[in-house]
Parts: structure tokens; sequence; C-alpha cells
């Protein structure tokens, strides 16, 4: 297994997980509120469910497998800069923009091996 593939898989489970805990998890809702945005939380699950989709689609269709990377990473660079903007601590950001590099780094990786 190639390391992009293993990249595809952790973006992919993390993203199902992280999508449904916007749905579920006490603590994602009141995350939203913290970052005062509570009306996105559902959105923001709903988007992170079909780009972890996206990517397992991608197995059969790159094209697919990077517009959903791309399109969490801007998910994740949205997220950056709500971090910034409530002034959370580097150590709370660091998640969202590593999930933004990762899938940043796949997009590119995927497009240079068209």
């Amino acid at each position: 297994m190639t390391l992009i593939q293993l990249a595809l898989i952790f973006s992919a489970v993390s993203f199902f997980m992280y999508g449904i805990g916007c749905f579920v998890s006490s603590y994602m809702i009141q995350e939203f509120v913290r970052y005062g945005i509570p009306q996105f939380r559902k959105l923001t699950g709903w988007l992170q469910l079909l780009g972890a989709v996206g990517i397992l689609l991608g197995i059969w269709n790159i094209y697919i497998q990077i517009l959903s990377t791309l399109g969490l990473s801007l998910l994740m660079f949205c997220g950056v800069i709500t971090r910034i903007q409530i002034k959370d601590s580097f150590i709370k950001t660091l998640p969202a923009l590593s999930y933004c590099l990762l899938n940043a780094y796949i997009s590119y990786t995927l497009i240079q091996s068209l």
C-alpha cells in the first residue's frame, strides 16, 4: 500500500467520524456554539460525510477523489480561519491545519498522477 493510499484511507475514515460527530456529539455541538457558527454545524457534517464518500468513490473515479480532497482541504482551511478569528491557540488550530495540508497534499499528488 502506498503512502497516498494510506493518507486517503486515513482522511476518509477521519472525516466520516467527524461528520457523524457533527450530528450526534454534544461536544461538537458545543464547539460550533463556541466558534460562533452553530448554524453551520449540520452543513459541515454533511460536507465532511460527502468528502469521505467522495474519497471512497475515487477508487473508481480519480476526478471525484481529487474534487473531494480539494473540498475537504478548503473546508479545513475555513476551520483554520475560524480558529484564528476566535483566537484559539496554535495547539487547538493544529488539527484543522493538519487536515487542510494533508488533503491539499493528496490533491496535489493525485493531480500530478494524471
